[in-house]
């Protein structure tokens, strides 16, 4: 095809149906008072930034048309006019101060933390996102969830592609929930836009910030800032749900944690460790060791006939358990319940023809993991 015919094809496909719904170049009115002052401060900045436009491009313009020289315009000479010096110094001063408060006020109010009814810390994590209700006992990580089958271009790409999780951040309507910020291994950035929020978590500081949403429903962000290798891959997905409803889920995440610790005594048959094990590995491993156990050649082992594995089982449980320093292998024993450890690493165990017919228990896990 030739280079006009591609590029013809290009410009066409701007204005395809697709490409014309995406179609966005402002930001969206967001759900929350902050965020809607953002957008208002924002759009005021804007109509500033164009009047500016106009009248000096309307002058200069202007000028060009009715003051060329091929109709005997001559140049006025105003050199050191201390009337027009004073005058182009006030009204930038002018302009400046119009837009210093409108935006002193909204920041003001973005940094006033005080008065939350909800704490709720946020750690980063390469990549992923933990969060804990500081004094309800909540505590689960959120994890990409868009299947590995899609990134890899096996499947249709989804949706919400990259912007899915299994565990969505849930807050209450109504309700100002202040957020603790840090990380436990690089730089992240909590990022959304629908609240106005962009907060980084450093590793061994704390910052804080806060929201209140008031209208119930899905909202999706992004870590903000490049934290290594898949920074794609770590999507933010707030469920806001009504006050009503929200204290239903909290008490629902408070019993089902009993549920899970009832979970760890009951007995678990190889098949029903293998069923669950490739359900997490799925979500927590695939997208590192790949889905068929092969690895990334000079970044990330494979797990299909490895030494460590087929004859190591010890070794194999404390690296998945405490993870490998000076690597990406994180310490799953904090991210993962006791049931889906043991759930994975029997996987492991057996899948891709490894076949060592080894069931590793929850409780086995349970009791290494114990101080």
């Amino acid at each position: 095809m030739r280079p006009t015919n591609i590029a013809a094809v290009l410009f066409l496909g701007c204005f395809s149906a697709g490409a014309v719904a995406e179609w966005r170049l402002n930001l969206k009115p967001g759900i929350s008072e902050i965020s809607r002052s953002v957008f208002d401060l924002h759009m005021l900045i804007f109509y500033i930034c164009v009047a500016i436009a106009v009248v000096v491009f309307g002058v200069m313009f202007w000028s060009i048309i009715y003051h060329r020289k091929s109709q005997g315009a001559k140049a006025h000479q105003f050199h050191e006019s201390t009337s027009i010096e004073i005058l182009w110094t006030l009204i930038p001063f002018l302009i400046l101060v119009a837009m210093a408060f409108p935006a002193s006020s909204t920041l003001i109010a973005m940094y006033d933390t005080r008065d939350g009814e909800l704490t709720v810390q946020i750690t980063g994590y390469q990549w992923k996102w933990r969060y804990q209700y500081v004094g309800e006992d909540v505590d689960y990580f959120s994890v990409l969830a868009t299947p590995a089958e899609q990134i890899s271009n096996l499947q249709p790409k989804g949706e919400n592609y990259l912007l899915e999780v299994d565990k969505p951040l849930v807050l209450p309507a109504n309700r100002k929930v202040r957020f603790l910020l840090t990380s436990n291994d690089v730089i992240h950035s909590w990022w959304l836009p629908a609240l106005a929020v962009k907060k980084d978590a450093i590793p061994g500081f704390i910052n804080e910030t806060w929201a209140e949403p008031q209208q119930p429903g899905i909202y999706r962000g992004q870590c903000a800032e490049l934290c290594g290798k898949d920074h794609g891959f770590m999507p933010i997905v707030v469920e806001v749900l009504a006050e009503a409803e929200f204290d239903q889920w909290l008490a629902d995440a408070k019993a089902a944690k009993a549920d899970a610790a009832d979970a760890i005594q009951q007995a678990w048959t190889l098949e029903a460790l293998l069923a669950k094990g490739e359900a997490v590995y799925r979500v927590q491993c695939a997208g590192c060791h790949q889905l068929g156990g092969t690895g990334i050649s000079g970044a990330f082992p494979a797990l299909k006939d490895s030494p460590l594995i087929l004859n190591d089982r010890e070794g194999h449980i404390q690296i998945v358990l405490k993870g490998k320093p000076g690597t990406a292998m994180q310490a799953f024993g904090i991210q993962l319940t006791p049931v889906d450890l043991a759930a994975v690493i029997t996987y492991e165990r057996n899948a891709w023809g490894n076949d060592s017919g080894d069931r590793v228990s929850p409780q086995e896990i349970q009791s290494l993991l114990q101080p």
